[in-house]
């Protein structure tokens, strides 16, 4: 053996040594960016992309203009007083609208991630690499959200024609992008898990799609069901005229003891707060601008107040005292600026949440058991 051979062998490396990384939740954002890349790339070869996005783009603008004009015509035919500015009107129509249709089609993006992969036998490539399965779902969350996102970058001149008219405080709009792209992270998360659950990419598409119909559809439908069986016919104190009243416009009001149908609507609220369509109106804020001057023309402020109102429950004692135009109830004001969409879009979260989770333990090899006619390469 040579001097220069038993240099070599005792030549310290150079090289630091690298942490060890977790088998199943180890992240980086190199790991993470190569999925994404990757999945992206995919999406944008695809003519149908490009098709979707230029259908969204133009439907979204119909339907904008379209809904501006209509708006313009019933007010013209207001021929008595200042008319109220119809941007607040507008806005709401846009918001819901760019909401909906994204519910609509974020399932899409995300629901056939994992088995889709896995049925082009294309899966197993990734998991054989270094790449952790929390890369490999990260990275495939990641490119469905930017997907759905630049259908949401598509829709902000739509919402820019909503604020040029006015009565929409400029800080709604970065408040309501905001509110719609981390529901639709969450409506990716939901879907990829269903994607890691399922063999079939059409079982997972019906599931994400139903599980967002239950948000939407089915919370107001449950509170309505349950309305009945919160109402309660019981002795209350009720602030109202006195019963020898003739008539006066200055008459006092006093507290007296009556039957009335009291809705303890504190103990149901919570299913509209679930609601993405509620979390996103009481998030917007626009109602304290709307206060302020004077326009009641606020969809979104309407929502809002009326949920905050739900959750207050009734106030005790009634006010019915018709005279007295000008008493405001400190309780119910109170309560009405307790906001409710942190409620709603924790929940929302945590669902999508749930969804990464799943899938990053379904990607992890080797795997004990798969469904009958699962392709593994």
């Amino acid at each position: 053996m040579t001097m220069s051979e038993v240099e070599l062998e005792h030549e310290p490396s150079t090289t630091p040594p690298k942490a060890p990384r977790s088998a199943t939740w180890g992240l980086t954002w190199h790991g993470v960016r190569t999925v994404a890349v990757l999945e992206l790339r995919q999406r944008v070869r695809s003519t149908r992309w490009i098709v979707a996005l230029i259908v969204w783009f133009v439907v979204v603008g119909g339907i904008t203009l379209l809904t501006s004009g209509a708006i313009t015509a019933l007010s013209s035919g207001e021929a008595f007083g200042e008319r109220p500015s119809n941007g607040p009107l507008l806005f709401g129509a846009v918001t819901f609208l760019v909401l909906g249709l994204g519910l609509l089609v974020t399932p899409t993006l995300a629901s056939t991630g994992i088995n889709g992969d896995r049925n082009a036998g294309t899966l197993a490539t990734l998991q054989v690499t270094l790449l952790t399965p929390a890369e490999i779902a990260a990275g495939k969350l990641l490119a469905a959200w930017a997907a759905a996102c630049a259908f949401l970058v598509a829709s902000l001149p739509f919402f820019g024609i909503a604020l040029a008219l006015g009565g929409t405080p400029g800080t709604a709009l970065p408040r309501v992008v905001l509110l719609v792209a981390v529901l639709l992270a969450a409506v990716c998360g939901i879907g990829l898990g269903f994607s890691a659950l399922t063999a079939r990419t059409a079982g997972s598409t019906v599931l994400t799609f139903l599980t967002v119909a239950a948000l939407t559809l089915l919370t107001p439908i449950l509170f309505g069901l349950t309305y009945p069986s919160i109402s309660r016919t019981q002795t209350v104190e009720v602030s109202t005229v006195p019963q020898d009243w003739t008539g006066e416009v200055d008459a006092e009001c006093e507290v007296q003891l009556q039957e009335r149908t009291v809705t303890h609507t504190e103990r149901t609220w919570w299913l509209l707060g679930l609601n993405p369509f509620v979390v996103l109106a009481d998030g917007a804020g626009t109602t304290e601008y709307t206060r302020l001057s004077g326009n009641d023309n606020d969809p979104l402020g309407a929502i809002r107040d009326g949920v905050r109102d739900l959750r207050a429950g009734p106030t005790i004692p009634l006010d019915e005292c018709w005279t007295d135009q000008t008493s405001v109830d400190d309780r119910t004001e109170a309560a009405s600026r307790t906001p409710v969409w942190p409620w709603g879009l924790a929940v929302i979260v945590l669902l999508g949440a749930g969804g990464f989770v799943v899938a990053v333990q379904r990607l992890h090899v080797p795997t004990r058991t798969l469904a009958r006619g699962t392709r593994v390469a």
